[in-house]
């Protein structure tokens, strides 16, 4: 309802993770993209951490939201929450709390962080509320909006660290309910692909600093994909990441546990609560079936790698059988037209947060016709060949479209030119001149204020 507590809890990737200031994220992706083994040390956490905070050089500081994209190659990207609290319905400053963590930690661990947060926060609003909302009908609970991987902490906090009892609502952006087929290849050290060609010594390197850092971190073990992922030559049954008839190569066995032990215990606490009643909050999940999305990893007959992967309808981050939230009992999907990094913005979720807020349940493909979405390269470009940029929306040329690249960290940026090819498609090809991070905005009016999108490119 209009006077509940409005928690954003972000992604994977969404929070800046400092230390003294400094975005150590940023700076070890950029020293990533020349593929030195020890260039993510800084962000790396110790071995067997599990479920513990971590102490010393590996605490970062991380309670402020991403504003700009970013990425973790061959795994999933974040365009940052710059215009957040409007996509959001604009709750007011008071009732708005985003949620920012360490995203390298522990779900189990964030959900308890969570959950201490929002007991703080919602007994300061209820001392509050008077004040701005008289006229409420009953006191104030939560709604809790969770983008990707946030959703995961979100439904932990609710079902497990007994957030069911101060929630209204959960809505969960392109969460990826039963893990993502992307965290085996990162753990098993096939994130980026390239296994031949020119540049198969980078790829090899990179996929090699990608793997010794992914290892440490509990999150991404716990993204491991709990549904049929695994495809074998020659084979028409689908397989768990747990068959040991075809185990998959460099997938370490203790990670693959903590995956399944951590699904369970949330299936079971599911399962327990509802023997006692439907769930006492209200469930909506908003996913896309529009993009080829990694569904699956292939295996050679004789159980190696294979370089191909399989693809599925989703959300160009998510399949469409992950993104399915079958624990809720009911049916929360609401299917739009948006891309898992855009799941977030204004045009994509700020009619149905209207809805919600207001008490009434958001229906339909949400609206979109006066934003825009980039569609962009998931997987790294090779520095000095061309690319292709996509961009859509309606009428763009009427709308004072802006386009630019640059750089990471430089400020000259320079004008990109997309020629429209279908209604309302637009493409560009653009060269990476150098390897490193490339930006890539668009900016378009609209009847209030404008929309802008980023995208970055990540070229070895």
């Amino acid at each position: 309802m209009e006077h509940d507590l409005v928690v954003f809890v972000p992604g994977f990737l969404g929070t800046r993770l400092c230390r003294d200031g400094r975005d150590l994220w940023a700076s070890c992706g950029e020293r990533l993209i020349g593929s030195s083994a020890a260039a993510l040390a800084e962000v790396a956490l110790p071995p067997g951490l599990g479920d513990a905070p971590p102490e010393g050089p590996f605490r970062l500081d991380a309670d402020t939201l991403l504003e700009v994209p970013d990425s973790v190659p061959g795994l999933l990207s974040c365009m940052g929450y710059p215009d957040i609290r409007a996509a959001l319905g604009d709750p007011l400053d008071v009732q708005f709390v985003p949620f920012g963590y360490d995203w390298r930690l522990s779900h189990r661990l964030v959900a308890r962080q969570l959950k201490a947060r929002v007991a703080r926060e919602l007994e300061r609003w209820r001392a509050q509320v008077d004040a701005y909302y008289p006229d409420r009908t009953d006191d104030p609970r939560v709604i809790l909006v969770c983008h990707a991987t946030g959703g995961l902490i979100g439904r932990h906090y609710l079902e497990c660290e007994d957030g069911r009892e101060t929630a209204r609502t959960l809505v969960a952006l392109g969460t990826p309910q039963h893990g993502l087929v992307q965290a085996a290849r990162l753990l098993a050290g096939h994130a980026v692909p390239g296994d031949a060609g020119p540049g198969a010594d980078a790829a090899a390197r990179l996929n090699d600093a990608l793997r010794e850092w992914a290892l440490t971190l509990p999150a991404v073990a716990e993204l491991l994909p709990g549904y049929p992922a695994v495809r074998v030559e020659g084979k028409s049954r689908e397989r768990q990441i747990t068959d040991n008839r075809y185990p998959v190569p460099g997938l370490p066995g203790d990670a693959v546990r903590e995956a399944v032990a951590f699904r369970e215990e949330f299936r079971s606490a599911c399962d327990e609560h509802r023997r006692v009643g439907p769930l006492p909050y209200t469930v909506h999940c908003l996913g896309s079936v529009d993009f080829p999305s990694p569904e699956a990893l292939m295996l050679s007959s004789d159980g190696s790698w294979s370089t191909d992967g399989l693809l599925g309808s989703g959300d160009g981050t998510v399949p469409r059988r992950s993104a399915v939230a079958d624990w809720t009992g009911t049916d929360p999907m609401l299917w739009t037209g948006f891309r898992n990094a855009d799941l977030a913005s204004g045009p994509a979720l700020r009619d149905a947060m209207l809805a919600i807020r207001a008490g009434r349940a958001p229906t339909g493909t949400l609206a979109g016709e006066e934003g825009i979405v980039l569609h962009f390269p998931r997987d790294p470009v090779a520095a000095g060949r061309p690319f292709v940029i996509e961009l859509l929306g309606h009428d763009l040329l009427r709308r004072n479209l802006r386009t630019f690249r640059w750089r990471s960290g430089r400020t000259d940026k320079q004008p990109v030119v997309f020629q429209q090819y279908e209604p309302d498609r637009y493409r560009a090809e653009l060269e990476a001149t150098t390897p490193g991070r490339w930006v890539v905005e668009a900016l378009v009016d609209r009847p209030k204020g404008r929309d802008r999108r980023d995208v970055t490119v990540v070229a070895v």
